[in-house]
């Protein structure tokens, strides 16, 4: 047992310094994590020691895996959803705060990356991966949607990938993340450190960003675009499962036999609201339309079970409902995203 704080809060030489502190469960983040940096974030806005934010994860795993899910499947079966709509209200306005934030916010995307992870992170000013990075919004594969502004940044990747990471929950390496708008700088993880102690020696972000990034190399999914922006632009989820099909090859039909075991609520949901973000102006109006997708995906069947078979008992053998694409009614699912 350990009596450390959820969330270490400390200045260094002008810095905010933000760690999540959960190594053992990847730094999932809690309500009081979010809280916490809410308030942190508040007054370093107007202190005029506080220069630059700087946010990493504890632990060798990851920055964050995301959102505390099992408190969200507890929350529901004790009747306290009202709990869990109150942390994604605090989570989401967070988001708001960290994309229009007036100073540097420098997000280490080290490791695991994913769901509520991204969201304390890839609205910041100045976003690091690794190669060690694996950054996703896997929501589809325990009944909800991509939120924390997720939708946003997937609307606006590339073609269609954004839609094959969202519908398919992808895994992005890092150049992926800085191919898709997920990130900004690669810095080897063998220089990450020295990095870090750099920004928090009081050194000018821009300038030390650019000592130490690199090239990331070729993005995988840049090599993929032809089937994915052939098969995903299409307007229904049926039709781009029959795309795949008929597509030939290999990556296609495996991204189509992937779609089959993910929540069909959750996969037809997520392309309607991406679709529909893409025609959002404004942050703000897509995170009050996360927080309507989400509170509704709450009230659905699969939230409680896809978090019971991926997270609790670890069978991996969700039993959704409804079972099939074809019984989701697009109308309710138009309806909620609005």
């Amino acid at each position: 047992m350990t009596d450390e704080p959820p969330l270490l809060v400390r200045v260094e030489n002008g810095v905010g310094h933000l760690t999540l502190n959960r190594p053992r469960a990847i730094n999932a983040v809690t309500h009081r994590m979010i809280t916490g940096i809410r308030d942190a974030l508040g007054q370093w806005r107007v202190d005029p020691r506080v220069h630059a934010v700087l946010i990493d994860g504890a632990g060798e795993r990851g920055l964050s895996a995301g959102g505390d899910i099992r408190q969200l499947r507890e929350n529901k079966l004790a009747d306290r959803a009202n709990d869990t709509r109150d942390f994604w209200r605090d989570e989401y306005t967070l988001c708001a705060v960290i994309a229009n934030y007036p100073k540097p916010f420098i997000a280490l995307m080290d490791g695991v990356t994913m769901g509520g992870g991204v969201g304390v992170s890839a609205h910041g000013s100045i976003r690091i991966v690794t190669e060690r990075s694996k950054v996703a919004m896997p929501e589809t594969r325990i009944g909800l949607a991509p939120d924390v502004g997720g939708s946003w940044l997937l609307a606006r990747a590339p073609g269609e990938l954004g839609t094959y990471l969202g519908l398919n929950a992808a895994t992005m390496t890092a150049a992926d993340a800085i191919l898709c708008g997920f990130a900004d700088h690669f810095v080897p993880s063998e220089r990450l450190e020295d990095f870090r102690s750099a920004v928090l020696a009081g050194e000018d972000p821009a300038e030390t960003v650019a000592r130490f990034s690199a090239d990331p190399g070729p993005a995988p999914l840049e090599t993929e675009r032809e089937w994915i922006d052939a098969c995903y632009s299409a307007a229904s989820v049926p039709e781009i499962l029959s795309r795949l099909r008929a597509h030939g090859s290999d990556a296609a039909r495996a991204a189509a036999a992937e779609l089959l075991v993910l929540s069909p609520t959750s996969v037809v949901t997520t392309l309607a609201a991406i679709r529909r973000a893409r025609e959002r102006d404004s942050f703000r109006e897509l995170l009050d339309q996360e927080y309507r997708v989400s509170s509704w995906l709450l009230d659905q069947p699969d939230l409680v079970e896809g978090i019971r078979a991926r997270v609790v008992d670890k069978d991996n053998q969700p039993r959704w409902n409804p079972a099939s694409i074809d019984d989701v009614d697009p109308r309710e699912v138009a309806r909620v995203v609005g």
